[in-house]
């Protein structure tokens, strides 16, 4: 699957500092409980000379089913997640593996284990969930103090969250990944 890449820019200046508003004629930006999202994948047929009155595409009125991602080699990572932040200052990792290891590791604690076919099989179906295409690469909530944030790189992308925007694509993979992650 080929996916052009575009940078989304945000012109700020229109509505002031981003997670801040203005009451009229104060002069005094408030915080406001902001999200920040941003994606920035494409279609492959966006370009920028596309026609204003071009009609889009029809949605199919049901979603493909996923299909596990197809496994290229032992040594293959299908999926890795970094978990940081909270108030203890949580450092956790785990990654998969096309042989089916699971690499788990955080606090100094390092630990490798072969998923069962089970396990292996439902990580790269929520891999290949389609709904992942449309997960915005970065959401984060810039008021929040001490959330978990959650760094996930597959299928050549970086998706960064700290869960406060529903993503039910994204938030099984990271429940289905953090049964792996240690305890501490």
């Amino acid at each position: 699957m080929f996916r052009k890449r575009v940078a989304l820019v945000v012109v700020a200046g229109m509505l002031g500092p981003v997670g801040c508003t203005s009451e009229e004629g104060t002069g005094v930006a408030e915080p406001t409980d902001a999200v920040v999202t941003a994606s920035t994948t494409a279609s492959p047929s966006a370009s920028p000379s596309s026609s204003p009155s071009a009609s889009p595409s029809p949605t199919p009125s049901a979603s493909p089913s996923p299909t596990p991602v197809p496994v290229t080699g032992p040594n293959q990572v299908l999926v890795t997640m970094v978990v940081t932040g909270g108030f203890a200052g949580v450092h956790k990792e785990v990654t998969v593996r096309g042989d089916r290891t699971v690499h788990a590791g955080g606090k100094g604690e390092r630990s490798v284990h072969r998923a069962d076919a089970a396990e292996f099989t439902e990580v790269r179906t929520l891999l290949g969930d389609p709904a992942l295409d449309d997960v915005s690469d970065f959401t984060k909530n810039m008021q929040a103090a001490d959330l978990f944030q959650y760094t996930l790189r597959f299928d050549g992308r970086t998706v960064i969250t700290d869960r406060s925007v529903e993503e039910p694509a994204l938030d099984r993979l990271i429940d289905a990944l953090s049964e792996w992650l240690p305890e501490r």
